[in-house]
């Protein structure tokens, strides 16, 4: 539906709901985020592993857990634990797991910490995915993308670094960026695992992702455009419903790195500031964020919409405004999400507005196109009211990610 220069009256609740779809199926269906239990069609009795990871999906070693038993259909259960930079660890995984480390995992029984330990132990119990992780050719790969950690944190997390040395850093990195794209180029094919996309595919995977994201967001710095063959096997993953039940976007990653890293710092260039502005906006940057091969806008609005309204309670008692003040703010930005019609909330309502489309968090809460769709609807919805800000997102913990309250609230 084009946008409309008229403007409407908010929706009210039953007309929303109306426009909502139904819940996936996160037992055997695509990848999700809000899962406890993956089947793949096989009964619950054959459940032989446990992982714990972040109720978020932020961290990135659960990520590339979560994604190698996905690919590999292994039937487990998931419980989800606070992330220190956003809450208080939860006391019986500190009984389980005294250090608090994710992700963990029970196979048989057994507990096992440390991401690369968790894989070794999965293949050996169920076999490989691709290349061996211990073969000749996935032991260069996984060192090499040690080496590309270290490029990415050296340029990203060293604050007061000079011209010279933020020029020196980027060409470090993109130094071995290009090491990466040779290795990608020396099969016919996207895939580091000349099978397709194998184990040493998915280590790639979680801190890549997040290279993209606040490389574009500090830097100004275009990861796939600067290097083809990297964004060619985004595209391929993204061909994945696998990967993209997993994929975060690039807002979630620019605000919830710094916490984790212990600082992200910007170039102060003019490209970073007017692509971390859109990514703040809620733009998105297209492509170089992600483009899915099947995401229609009303599909994926519905999408949102129908997250939204399952939790609805919570975030207005969790808003700035209260949930008696939010409400028409809340119910003016879904009318415009379902109609891109122009719905103009309470007055001093743009701060609320823009706290909450600052909070969607990918892929705990929606898909990254139906997070895209929404974050613009508020933000198109604030700017009917005015310019207000809430304060800015923390840097040094994301204490207003809380989950307890949230569960609490719901």
């Amino acid at each position: 539906m084009p946008p409309s220069s008229e403007t409407v009256e908010p929706l009210t609740w039953p007309e929303l709901e109306r426009l909502t779809v139904p819940e996936t199926d996160r037992i055997n269906g695509a990848t999700n985020a809000q899962s406890h239990l993956r089947l793949f069609g096989h009964p619950e009795a054959a459940v032989r592993v446990t992982l714990y990871r972040d109720h978020h999906a932020w961290c990135p070693y659960c990520q590339k857990v979560w994604l190698w038993l996905e690919c590999k259909r292994i039937p487990y259960r998931i419980r989800k634990v606070t992330m220190r930079c956003y809450g208080r660890k939860e006391p019986w995984f500190l009984e389980k797991v005294p250090s608090g480390m994710l992700p963990a995992l029970e196979l048989d029984g057994d507990l096992i910490t440390e991401s690369d330990v968790i894989l070794l132990r999965l293949e050996r119990a169920f076999g490989a995915l691709g290349l061996p992780l211990e073969s000749d050719r996935a032991m260069h790969l996984r060192q090499l993308e040690r080496l590309l950690f270290r490029a990415w944190c050296l340029w990203l997390c060293s604050p007061g670094l000079t011209k010279r040395q933020q020029d020196q850093a980027r060409d470090q990195f993109q130094a071995v960026a290009r090491r990466l794209e040779q290795e990608m180029n020396h099969l016919p094919g996207p895939w580091l695992d000349p099978d397709g996309p194998g184990s040493v595919d998915l280590v790639f995977v979680p801190y890549v992702e997040r290279m993209n994201a606040s490389l574009a967001y500090y830097k100004g710095f275009r990861l796939r455009q600067e290097h083809p063959a990297i964004g060619s096997w985004f595209v391929a993953l993204e061909q994945l419903e696998t990967y993209r039940g997993t994929q975060s976007d690039m807002h979630t990653h620019a605000h919830d790195l710094p916490p984790q890293m212990g600082g992200c710092w910007s170039d102060d260039n003019p490209e970073a500031a007017a692509l971390a502005s859109r990514i703040d906006r809620g733009e998105g940057l297209g492509q170089d964020e992600g483009e899915w091969p099947d995401a229609s806008n009303q599909g994926m609005a519905a999408r949102a919409l129908s997250r939204v309204l399952r939790h609805r309670k919570a975030l207005l008692a969790s808003n700035l405004l209260g949930a008696a003040r939010f409400d028409q703010p809340l119910r003016c930005a879904l009318t415009h999400l379902m109609s891109k019609q122009d719905c103009h909330p309470r007055a001093g309502s743009a701060a609320a507005l823009r706290y909450l489309r600052d909070r969607v968090s990918v892929p705990r809460d929606m898909p990254l196109p139906a997070a895209r769709l929404l974050r613009q609807a508020l933000e198109a919805t604030a700017a009917l009211d005015g310019s207000e800000h809430p304060r800015p997102l923390p840097l040094h913990d994301r204490l207003d990610q809380n989950p307890e309250a949230f569960r609490t609230a719901s």
